[in-house]
């Protein structure tokens, strides 16, 4: 028994200065200011994304894929012949789907539903690098069979720029209000202990429905206004404080 409490005393004595060390560590540890600063840059697009959909229905699902596939092989080489590269084409969505009549029970028993014929979409994504063919792609689409649209989005190829200005305008932000509220509260700034950034991209922009596109003159293209796009940069970052 002796010689377990020895032990104990000898492990508490060791450990003592550690904890001591612990304590006075925390307390010469700085105090932290946190803030926010945000940036924004924006840029002219100079590139769309557009989603365009065929959609076919017939009796059976062996027409409606025909009709289909002869719309958008149509669609397809428009696209090429309007300067739109083979890279800047893809198929982002196809589906076949029957089409139902629930006929009305009269003896309140369950009734099969029926078949009446198939649906076939296919759709199709666009990158436009050219934004002053936009208008007529959207036109000749709609002419040679699109006829359900999606969403047109207006995009940067490279925004890198754009986000840096944005990033250094957010820093510059965060710097200004850390020195206000230090100053307010009469201690000095210290050295920068932590950054962490968030940044948003420009949202997409809805495309005009088809069928009202469908409306316009065949002879004059869409009117499309792609304005600028906005770049949002966010930094979280803490300063130490001198006392």
């Amino acid at each position: 028994m002796i010689f377990y409490r020895s032990i104990a005393f000898i492990f508490a004595l060791a450990i003592a200065p550690a904890a001591a060390f612990a304590q006075t560590s925390d307390a010469d540890k700085p105090g932290i200011v946190s803030v926010t600063g945000e940036g924004i840059a924006r840029l002219a697009p100079d590139m769309a994304l557009v989603t365009m959909s065929v959609l076919r229905q017939e009796k059976t699902a062996r027409a409606a894929l025909d009709a289909n596939n002869r719309a958008m092989t149509e669609v397809l080489a428009a696209m090429k012949q309007n300067g739109i590269e083979t890279r800047d084409l893809q198929t982002s969505n196809f589906s076949i789907d029957p089409q139902y009549f629930y006929p009305k029970s009269t003896d309140n028993k369950p009734v099969e539903p029926q078949i009446t014929g198939y649906r076939v979409s296919n759709t199709l994504t666009v990158r436009v690098r050219d934004l002053s063919k936009l208008g007529t792609i959207l036109d000749t689409s709609v002419t040679l069979g699109v006829n359900q649209g999606g969403n047109i989005q207006f995009t940067n190829d490279d925004p890198s720029a754009a986000i840096d200005e944005a990033r250094k305008d957010a820093m510059l932000n965060a710097i200004a209000k850390a020195k206000t509220l230090t100053e307010a509260a009469g201690i000095g700034l210290g050295p920068i202990a932590m950054i962490s950034e968030q940044h948003r991209t420009p949202s997409p922009v809805p495309l005009m429905r088809a069928e009202m596109a469908m409306k316009a003159s065949a002879d004059a293209a869409v009117p499309v206004a792609s304005g600028e796009n906005q770049y949002s940069v966010t930094v979280n970052v803490n300063f130490e404080l001198k006392q």
